[in-house]
Protein backbone atom coordinates (compact mmCIF):
# COMPACT_ATOMS: atom_id res chain seq x y z
CA UNK A 1 0.00 0.00 0.00
CA UNK A 2 1.14 3.52 -0.77
CA UNK A 3 2.37 5.62 2.12
CA UNK A 4 2.06 8.94 0.25
CA UNK A 5 -0.99 11.02 -0.53
CA UNK A 6 -1.30 13.92 -2.96
CA UNK A 7 -4.34 16.16 -2.88
CA UNK A 8 -4.66 18.54 -5.83
CA UNK A 9 -6.77 21.60 -5.10
CA UNK A 10 -7.58 24.19 -7.78
CA UNK A 11 -10.40 26.00 -5.96
CA UNK A 12 -9.98 28.79 -3.45
CA UNK A 13 -12.43 30.39 -1.07
CA UNK A 14 -14.91 30.99 -3.90
CA UNK A 15 -15.96 27.40 -3.11
CA UNK A 16 -15.20 27.06 0.59
CA UNK A 17 -17.06 23.75 0.84
CA UNK A 18 -14.75 22.16 -1.72
CA UNK A 19 -11.74 23.60 0.12
CA UNK A 20 -13.08 22.16 3.39
CA UNK A 21 -13.53 18.68 1.89
CA UNK A 22 -10.05 18.73 0.31
CA UNK A 23 -8.48 19.70 3.64
CA UNK A 24 -10.44 17.06 5.55
CA UNK A 25 -9.13 14.41 3.13
CA UNK A 26 -5.57 15.76 3.46
CA UNK A 27 -5.81 15.90 7.24
CA UNK A 28 -7.11 12.34 7.34
CA UNK A 29 -4.11 11.17 5.34
CA UNK A 30 -1.57 13.15 7.36
CA UNK A 31 -3.04 12.29 10.75
CA UNK A 32 -2.97 8.56 9.91
CA UNK A 33 0.74 8.69 9.17
CA UNK A 34 0.89 9.18 5.42
CA UNK A 35 3.33 11.65 3.96
CA UNK A 36 0.89 14.18 2.55
CA UNK A 37 1.29 16.88 -0.07
CA UNK A 38 -1.31 19.35 -1.29
CA UNK A 39 -0.67 20.71 -4.77
CA UNK A 40 -2.36 24.12 -4.95
CA UNK A 41 -3.16 25.63 -8.34
CA UNK A 42 -5.42 28.32 -9.84
CA UNK A 43 -7.22 30.24 -7.06
CA UNK A 44 -6.13 27.73 -4.41
CA UNK A 45 -2.62 29.25 -4.42
CA UNK A 46 -4.02 32.10 -2.32
CA UNK A 47 -4.74 29.64 0.52
CA UNK A 48 -0.99 29.32 1.02
CA UNK A 49 -0.68 33.01 1.94
CA UNK A 50 -0.61 34.06 5.59
CA UNK A 51 -4.01 35.27 6.77
CA UNK A 52 -5.95 34.31 3.64
CA UNK A 53 -7.61 31.08 4.76
CA UNK A 54 -10.50 32.43 6.82
CA UNK A 55 -14.18 31.78 7.21
CA UNK A 56 -16.48 28.81 7.60
CA UNK A 57 -17.85 26.94 4.59
CA UNK A 58 -21.16 25.86 6.04
CA UNK A 59 -23.16 25.50 9.23
CA UNK A 60 -21.37 22.85 11.25
CA UNK A 61 -18.18 22.97 9.17
CA UNK A 62 -14.90 23.68 10.94
CA UNK A 63 -13.26 27.05 10.27
CA UNK A 64 -10.88 26.92 7.32
CA UNK A 65 -8.07 28.40 9.46
CA UNK A 66 -8.46 25.50 11.93
CA UNK A 67 -8.13 23.00 9.08
CA UNK A 68 -4.86 24.58 7.97
CA UNK A 69 -3.55 24.42 11.55
CA UNK A 70 -4.44 20.73 11.86
CA UNK A 71 -2.81 19.96 8.52
CA UNK A 72 0.37 21.77 9.54
CA UNK A 73 0.43 20.04 12.95
CA UNK A 74 0.17 16.66 11.19
CA UNK A 75 3.20 17.46 9.04
CA UNK A 76 1.35 18.24 5.82
CA UNK A 77 3.16 20.10 3.06
CA UNK A 78 2.10 22.27 0.13
CA UNK A 79 3.55 22.72 -3.32
CA UNK A 80 2.18 25.94 -4.81
CA UNK A 81 1.98 26.06 -8.61
CA UNK A 82 4.60 28.59 -9.72
CA UNK A 83 2.75 29.57 -12.89
CA UNK A 84 -0.45 30.34 -11.00
CA UNK A 85 1.35 32.02 -8.11
CA UNK A 86 3.47 34.27 -10.28
CA UNK A 87 0.59 35.14 -12.63
CA UNK A 88 -1.21 36.59 -9.60
CA UNK A 89 1.91 38.61 -8.62
CA UNK A 90 1.99 37.08 -5.15
CA UNK A 91 4.96 37.25 -2.78
CA UNK A 92 6.67 34.04 -1.66
CA UNK A 93 7.68 35.80 1.57
CA UNK A 94 3.99 35.59 2.57
CA UNK A 95 3.74 31.77 2.35
CA UNK A 96 2.47 29.83 5.34
CA UNK A 97 4.64 27.19 7.06
CA UNK A 98 5.02 24.05 4.99
CA UNK A 99 4.32 25.83 1.69
CA UNK A 100 6.80 26.31 -1.11
CA UNK A 101 6.48 27.41 -4.70
CA UNK A 102 7.13 24.21 -6.66
CA UNK A 103 5.77 22.78 -9.87
CA UNK A 104 4.85 19.40 -11.24
CA UNK A 105 8.36 18.02 -11.71
CA UNK A 106 9.22 18.53 -8.01
CA UNK A 107 5.85 16.97 -7.19
CA UNK A 108 6.69 13.85 -9.22
CA UNK A 109 10.14 13.72 -7.59
CA UNK A 110 8.47 13.95 -4.17
CA UNK A 111 6.19 11.05 -5.09
CA UNK A 112 9.15 8.99 -6.31
CA UNK A 113 8.90 5.49 -7.69
CA UNK A 114 6.31 4.21 -5.24
CA UNK A 115 2.59 4.61 -5.94
CA UNK A 116 0.71 7.47 -4.27
CA UNK A 117 -2.93 7.84 -3.39
CA UNK A 118 -4.32 10.91 -5.14
CA UNK A 119 -7.41 13.10 -4.87
CA UNK A 120 -8.32 16.10 -6.97
CA UNK A 121 -10.66 18.95 -6.06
Amino acid sequence: MSNKAVISLATGLEDAEKVTVAFLVAIGAAETGRETLMFLSKEAVRLALTGTAAGVACDGCPPVADLLQRYEAAGGRYFVCPLCFNAKHLDAADLIPGAEVNGTIPMWKWIGDEPATTFSY
